[in-house]
């Protein structure tokens, strides 16, 4: 059987007052991703909607230890920073697979992690804003470009074009 693989993009800077919607429609997304038959789970490992996609996943791994966690890193000092606290630590340990892009940081990294992910998945869970720049909104594009399923969670004030 072919493994069916989901992953995450998403702001790191998710206001307070929206994180427990944000970790609820994750739930939801996952939940509805397990019972599609997607098993294989990937994160970038970026603060905000990357680890609570992360945290959702461990959790459903204590019922389903079938469900797989894969961390791609954009480079090597990030796995060393995640490493070297608790918190992420864990994260990783619960990993069945940790892709580092490259050994030395470069302004492209987090680009090249970015499209990794999508070209390795079937399916892009999204969070959100509608702001127009930055890595999230590249993501949603590239996922668009390669005809990727994309479920998106909006967040918060939905900055839309004057």
């Amino acid at each position: 059987m072919i493994e069916k693989i989901c992953c995450v993009t998403g702001h790191r800077d998710i206001p307070q007052k929206e994180i427990n919607h944000v970790r609820a429609a994750l739930r939801r997304e996952i939940d509805r991703a397990v019972a599609e038959g997607y098993t294989c789970f990937m994160s970038g490992f970026a603060e905000g909607a990357d680890q609570y996609f992360v945290e959702i996943v461990m959790e459903l791994q204590k019922e389903n230890p079938a469900l797989k966690l894969i961390a791609v890193l954009p480079y090597r000092k990030r796995l060393d920073s995640l490493k070297s606290k608790a918190g992420t630590y864990e994260m990783l340990e619960a990993c069945a697979d940790v892709v580092v892009m490259q050994e030395e940081y470069q302004p492209s990294v987090y680009s090249h992690r970015n499209r990794y992910m999508v070209e390795h998945s079937d399916r892009v869970i999204a969070v959100y804003d509608g702001r127009e720049k930055g890595g999230t909104v590249r993501t949603i594009r590239f996922a668009h470009q390669m005809r990727k399923e994309l479920r998106e969670i909006p967040v918060g004030d939905i900055f839309l074009p004057h």
